[in-house]
């Protein structure tokens, strides 16, 4: 008789959330009952009105219970970032009681006006923002994140479960079409960008459904979706990666980006010309992003003598730091550690090498300060060819996340300070010493 787990499941939209409780009731052999909280705003569809109203009802806990016919089902509260609040009350603060597993077993019902005891229920909250749910709730659920799938997670997914979902729905039969895994990887790349796999089960069915129309002209009886079919279907690819830089130039370093799509890779770009020792930040970069330049520029002029930087250069030239690509917001100090290579490697005119990657935050004591999301970070580094990646010290206890394939095709350097960032990044080998 233990008391029902509270879980939230947080994550972007189309990893799987939902099926995940589904599984949890059929794991289980509960009833599973699902309650959409998105967009309520009036605190009696939780707590329930009281029967001296016309048309009062009980709260929606109560009505899921009686259609689920059991008082322990697993429940379901879909979207518990989206409560909102007006002058009818707050309903976030009524689910306070709901989801404490101290009080919620004398949960009292308007409409019902007699204790219920909600202590059975496995409640299992989803949100996609952690900053939308009020912290007093946030303290009562036990929080569960699910990042979003890897391209090769991706693949699996598609083999084994959308394929065959999507073959059945368009009326086609296992033997009438086979499909490649280039053909599949090449839908995940190059057609879709998302944490989830909703828009490559669409995509999927797109193709199936071109394949069931030539089998039922009756043209063919089986085909094989290669990626040439799939271009032939889809048209042009709709995404673009970025690529590591072709040569090794001063001033341009590639750093590693976290999206909730996954990671990225972000060509980090500093120009100097004559000026008043000016500095100007382009690329719609947020201001913790801002800051972390400013941090950069001043590391780099404290340790000029360092660097074998000229002091007076940063009063005779004006600096511009971009971003690309200017139309995608960005923020963060995870990009702390690339800005300083870039502008150290600018003022000393040494190339920054072109297969090396980084992330870290950093201090203007020269330290490099530990960051999130390496692991969509790492595979961001793979797939567009990196060789070395530079990762803060502290981050080392998280390489046991990194799949064992970017694992065998990325070198990984933890380093402490900037110091020992520049030793690996920058090619003095074909240092280019002429002044500019």
């Amino acid at each position: 008789q233990g008391h029902g787990p509270i879980l939230c499941l947080l994550g972007p939209p189309g990893v799987g959330k939902t099926s995940l409780g589904q599984s949890v009731a059929d794991a289980l052999g509960r009833r599973f009952v699902r309650m959409s909280l998105g967009g309520i705003r009036d605190e009696a569809e939780i707590r329930g009105h009281r029967r001296t109203y016309i048309g009062s009802m009980p709260g929606r806990i109560i009505q899921e219970l009686r259609r689920a016919g059991t008082r322990n089902p697993v429940m379901m509260l879909d979207e518990i970032d989206k409560v909102g609040t007006d002058f009818r009350g707050d309903p976030a603060s009524a689910l306070l009681e709901v989801l404490d597993p101290r009080q919620n077993n004398a949960f009292v019902d308007r409409y019902l006006d007699v204790p219920f005891d909600l202590s059975q229920i496995i409640f299992i909250a989803t949100a996609n923002y952690i900053g939308g749910i009020p912290g007093p709730l946030l303290d009562r659920m036990e929080l569960i994140d699910l990042p979003g799938y890897t391209e090769r997670e991706k693949l699996e997914i598609g083999k084994r479960y959308l394929l065959p979902r999507q073959l059945s729905e368009n009326g086609l039969k296992p033997e009438q079409v086979t499909w490649t895994e280039e053909a599949l990887r090449l839908v995940i790349t190059d057609y879709t960008h998302e944490a989830g796999v909703r828009e490559l089960e669409r995509q999927i069915g797109a193709v199936c459904r071109t394949v069931a129309a030539r089998v039922a002209r009756g043209t063919t009886e089986h085909v094989e979706v290669t990626a040439a079919l799939v271009k032939e279907t889809l048209g042009p690819a709709r995404y673009v990666h970025e690529q590591r830089l072709t040569t090794n130039a001063p001033g341009v370093v590639t750093g590693l980006a976290y999206t909730p799509t996954g990671g990225e890779i972000l060509h980090i770009e500093a120009a100097r010309y004559e000026g008043k020792g000016n500095i100007t930040l382009t690329g719609q970069i947020g201001n913790v992003m801002k800051e972390s330049a400013q941090a950069a520029l001043s590391l780099v002029r404290s340790r000029d003598g360092l660097i074998g930087v000229n002091p007076e250069d940063f009063r005779k030239f004006d600096i511009h730091v971009h971003v690309p690509a200017g139309a995608v917001p960005k923020d963060g100090p995870s990009a702390g550690v690339a800005m300083f290579t870039a502008l150290a490697s600018l003022f000393s005119n040494t190339p920054v090498r072109s297969d090396v990657a980084m992330t870290g935050e950093i201090t203007l004591r020269g330290l490099v300060l530990p960051i999130g999301g390496l692991k969509e970070k790492s595979l961001a580094a793979m797939r567009a060819g990196i060789s070395t990646v530079l990762i803060p010290k502290l981050n080392e206890k998280d390489l046991v996340e990194i799949p064992e394939e970017a694992k065998q095709k990325l070198k990984f350097v933890p380093v402490e300070t900037v110091d020992e960032v520049l030793a690996n990044a920058l090619d003095r080998t074909s240092s280019d010493q002429r002044p500019s």
